[in-house]
């Protein structure tokens, strides 16, 4: 080999290791100048329960169209086996899905009748349902069974916009204490219309979210601590 080639030989390898070692010095400048890779940001707050138990949404509704003075009427006593059944199938069929069902023994008062009445109802879970479709779903029950309205209740966070109702649920309550108390609270039985018992005693109750303190005052009445109530935020709707 020449000595020009020699030379132009010793040149090329002379500037390729120079290459690296400028390419390592560049990658170890960047690793260290280049600050911590941030964790990704958390998801935004947003509509879904914050419990795995919780459900999306509840309907509140009947198949009893009677209206009922009597506690010791049986037509109370049914556990609308079959309403369960058919209303789970039209939460199904409508593209939500439908959870567990709880049966309530409810008191209202009626200011038409001056009087409490009875109603023997069902509370159903609901999930993966939109507000158009929550509404939607409650109005064919409405429908079907003749009901002058169904109430929806949509879980929100307690910031929402939409988040106009609350609802509140505590231990240790009958039906019986329920009546008493509404009886003699005519502001409480005015405002919040009334409750109901599931048969484990427990009391559900929706109200606006105004009426809180009410809500509140009915319980001590009760002679339920608030302490041991569990309120939720969501929206309410009486569809129909």
């Amino acid at each position: 080999m020449s000595t020009r080639l020699l030379t132009a030989a010793a040149a090329l390898t002379l500037a390729l290791t120079l290459t690296e070692a400028n390419a390592s010095v560049a990658v170890a400048s960047a690793a260290v100048a280049s600050p911590a890779v941030a964790p990704p940001a958390q998801p935004s707050e947003s509509a879904q329960p914050a419990h795995p138990a919780q459900p999306t949404a509840e309907i509140f509704a009947t198949s009893n169209t009677a209206i009922i003075t009597d506690p010791d009427d049986p037509r109370l006593s049914t556990h609308l086996r079959a309403f369960e059944r058919e209303v789970r199938g039209i939460i199904r069929t409508n593209g939500a899905a439908p959870g567990s069902s709880t049966l309530l023994d409810g008191v209202f008062w009626s200011s038409d009748l001056k009087q409490a009445t009875y109603e023997r109802s069902r509370e159903f879970d609901v999930n993966r349902v939109s507000a158009d479709g929550l509404h939607h779903i409650a109005d064919l029950i409405r429908k079907q069974y003749h009901q002058e309205s169904v109430l929806t209740f949509r879980f929100l966070p307690t910031t929402a916009p939409d988040a106009n109702a609350v609802e509140i649920e505590a231990p240790g309550v009958t039906s019986q204490r329920l009546h008493d108390a509404l009886l003699a609270d005519p502001v409480a039985r005015d405002e919040l219309g009334g409750g109901s018992v599931a048969q484990d005693g427990r009391l559900i109750l929706i109200a606006p979210v105004a009426d809180l303190p009410l809500t509140q005052h009915l319980l001590a009445a009760l002679g339920v601590d608030w302490t041991a109530a569990t309120v939720r935020y969501g929206a309410e709707e009486f569809v129909g």
